[in-house]
């Protein structure tokens, strides 16, 4: 089966919509019975991107700032790359990972992760919604199958455009092998980079902005009592993200007394290592389409504290304690349950590992291919 897929997701900096397009095409790709062209924006290539392109990040940004509707420039240039490939190579179908497929004459399939631009609009930047709704909707009418990353992402399109649910499959994703509970030793030259000590910090994990609401965190973690902030201190890892100078504001005094250790974006084998080595992992975003970061340290055996909203009850279930995101006082809580009681600390460990292998990447992707022998059909 010819598959065209748009991997232009690759180019930069792995977050949620990467990992999902990197570990998917890579499972198709080692299946006998795919054959795929990677679309990465102003070229096609049959090699699969295992790292971004360096300093794309800031690239990007510059342009944003000195180039008027510059996301219109570049779909438009893209479009007419996009339309060279597909005559050239004569896929029989289209995958888009990426919410906004291009428009073509195949067989569509568009995977949209979720619609935190309509419901929280306010959490995004005004270009972003405003080129989101103008392609958004005319590209769910073109799909021949909309893929979600979970039953909740699901109704979302129901809900909001009236979808038929027939058209909507979820296949939710799944964890890499290196989320795996990892000893005192085998993480020990990772943490020492860090100054971090096992099993003695908190973690917080995602892209510094307003939805993923790490400034709940904040106020819970400066409700512990003083003498477990000394023992115990805050860690935030993950890429600088959108409108994100109020948190730093409020981060800088911590990040000075040492009671926060801002690490930033983390290659996957050292955030595996992180993941490991904490005490819990606090996970409160108002709005996700499915949450890898709790799901990947659930894999890792750490007891997760998530917020009880949107898909997170889909990943989490039972397996870690669901929340209010805005309920400081309730993570406050749970926090320090968690650093008290090392014999509930194990309960969740054990609960977490259980759950987290339902999930898998082999299954996404296996479900995938069979999403595109129906739509063949």
């Amino acid at each position: 089966m010819r598959i065209a897929f748009n991997a232009t997701p690759l180019l930069s900096p792995f977050t949620g919509i990467g990992q999902y397009t990197f570990h998917l095409a890579k499972g198709l790709n080692a299946a006998p019975s795919m054959d795929l062209d990677f679309f990465y924006g102003f070229n096609w290539s049959k090699a699969l991107r295992e790292y971004a392109v360096p300093g794309i990040t800031s690239v990007k940004s510059a342009a944003k700032k000195m180039i008027p509707n510059v996301y219109f420039i570049n779909r438009l240039l893209q479009q007419r790359q996009f339309n060279r490939g597909i005559k050239r190579y004569s896929p029989e179908i289209y995958h888009e990972p990426n919410t906004l497929a291009f428009p073509c004459d195949l067989p569509t399939i568009t995977t949209v992760h979720d619609l935190s631009w309509i419901r929280y609009p306010e959490m995004h930047p005004l270009n972003r919604v405003r080129n989101l709704n103008r392609y958004f909707e005319p590209n769910l009418e073109r799909a021949a199958l909309i893929l979600t990353d979970s039953e909740f992402v699901k109704r979302e399109l129901m809900d909001v455009f009236g979808i038929e649910p027939q058209r909507i499959q979820p296949v939710l994703l799944g964890v890499e092998s290196c989320f795996h509970p990892q000893t005192a030793n085998d993480v020990s030259s990772v943490l020492a980079g860090y100054e971090l000590s096992y099993g003695k910090y908190i973690l917080a994990v995602g892209t510094l902005e307003p939805r993923k609401n790490l400034q709940t965190v904040l106020e819970a973690y400066q409700m512990l009592p003083q003498a477990i902030r000394q023992r115990f201190p805050l860690v935030v890892a993950g890429m600088k993200g959108w409108n994100t100078s109020a948190i730093e504001k409020q981060i800088a005094p911590l990040i000075h007394s040492g009671q926060i250790r801002q690490i930033g974006y983390l290659p996957r084998k050292e955030l595996a290592a992180v993941m490991a080595g904490a005490v819990t992992m606090v996970f409160p975003s108002v709005y996700e389409g499915f949450g890898l970061p709790p799901l990947e340290a659930m894999a890792c055996g750490v007891p997760v504290i998530a917020s009880r909203a949107a898909s997170l009850p889909e990943v989490v279930g039972d397996a870690g304690v669901m929340v209010d995101p805005y309920d400081a006082a309730g993570i406050a809580a749970s926090i320090q349950h968690f650093i008290d009681d090392p014999d509930e600390r194990l309960t969740y460990s054990q609960k977490a590992l259980v759950r987290s292998a339902g999930f898998t990447w082999d299954k996404c992707v296996t479900q995938t291919m069979d999403c595109y022998r129906q739509v063949l059909r």
